[in-house]
């Protein structure tokens, strides 16, 4: 074999595996299509590390996430990677949603999270600048650099002796006797091929496409791309928070709603927003039309806002397995010889919180990897 485990996709799950089963095995290679690392979701996401609050108990999602911060933020400190554990406020602007945050804070409690249910008087003193009848408060909720993140993963994996190879696209997965023969497209156009015992599909938006390569089309796997919108609010008003802020979740966490991340260079975006798109098609502009809906939703929450405070920022895809409607999908993760495919680890439907999870998910897959 040419290769004892190859990673497909650089986003931060594959990275965070890759530094992770480069520790412990030889011959790691990772292989990505972009020309560097975390080009799709992993640098186009709000780089909120996330308590594990909404998730349903039991869950990957719940399990990884609680688990997944505070490896993060260990690693953070150790590594010097810049992050801030600013905290959250969930807040409930109408009757309505006071009943909704207590449920959000029983989920949490399931999942091991502790939430502070605050009044309007606390939540003047935290953020005196928003409206709230009350508040849940998240302390261990906090943002970082993911691009430093992924920056330590790609040292420490080629520290490893790991190879990253960029610029190479999957085209073709064939199962062999033992193992895999993997085809490449690089970006002179060219085809070669190679030879792993071991694959971990790890390709994101195109995972579900990777896993049909090696024949496993699954219908209930297809990913949906889902678009979030943000814009940033513009200087001065940007400096009128200090943590986060959100509105209560959507129905069956298609999204959580406008809210307000700060970055780690002071700048304060609004967003994401949640849009099915009609097909899979890599669409990152920015509707300036949305401006309005944009100011009105936040508005509720940040009365000094007004209409010219905010701009366009960015977008982002969210590579969903739950369709429009569906109650919320876990995170699918499996080592397929159930499916006649041993030594294939597929990772598919890696939204959020993938990003706060990442380290979590690398020390399960490698729990997955048979000797």
């Amino acid at each position: 074999m040419d290769a004892e485990i190859t990673i497909i996709g650089a986003g931060v799950i594959g990275l965070a595996i890759a530094e992770t089963v480069s520790e412990r095995y030889s011959d790691v290679f990772v292989i990505e299509k972009h020309t560097t690392f975390g080009q799709e979701t992993s640098s186009r996401n709000s780089e909120v590390i996330h308590a594990g609050i909404y998730y349903p108990k039991g869950s990957l999602k719940a399990k990884l996430c609680v688990e997944g911060k505070m490896l993060l933020y260990e690693y953070c400190r150790k590594h010097e990677i810049p992050y801030s554990n600013c905290g959250k406020l969930i807040v409930a602007t109408n009757e309505k949603e006071i009943a909704i945050i207590d449920g959000i804070k029983n989920t949490a409690a399931g999942n091991g999270v502790d939430l502070e249910l605050l009044d309007r008087y606390q939540i003047e003193k935290l953020e005196p600048e928003i409206f709230a009848l009350k508040a849940l408060l998240s302390p261990t909720t906090g943002i970082l650099d993911s691009h430093s993140l992924m920056k330590r993963f790609e040292t420490d994996t080629l520290n490893n002796s790991g190879q990253i190879v960029y610029g190479s696209e999957v085209t073709g997965i064939r199962k062999l006797r033992e193992g895999y023969e993997i085809t490449l497209l690089d970006a002179d156009s060219n085809n070669y091929s190679f030879t792993t015992r071991l694959v971990i599909n790890s390709a994101g938006l195109t995972s579900d496409k990777i896993s049909e390569m090696a024949g496993m089309k699954d219908e209930n796997l297809s990913i949906r791309f889902c678009k979030g919108e943000y814009f940033r609010i513009v200087p001065p008003k940007n400096r009128l928070l200090n943590q986060l802020v959100y509105p209560v979740p959507h129905a069956n966490l298609e999204g959580i709603g406008i809210h307000v991340t700060i970055d780690m260079g002071g700048g304060v975006k609004l967003g994401p927003d949640v849009t099915y798109l009609d097909s899979n098609v890599y669409d990152y502009r920015v509707d300036a039309g949305k401006q309005e809906s944009f100011w009105k939703s936040a508005r509720k929450f940040l009365p000094f806002l007004e209409f010219n405070d905010i701009a366009p920022e960015m977008a982002g895809i969210r590579p969903k397995i739950q369709k429009p409607g569906e109650p919320v999908r876990d995170f699918y993760i499996k080592e397929e010889s159930e499916r006649g495919n041993p030594g294939f680890i597929n990772l598919i439907g890696m939204e959020s919180p993938g990003l706060t999870s990442c380290l979590a998910i690398a020390k399960h897959v490698l729990s997955l990897i048979r000797n």
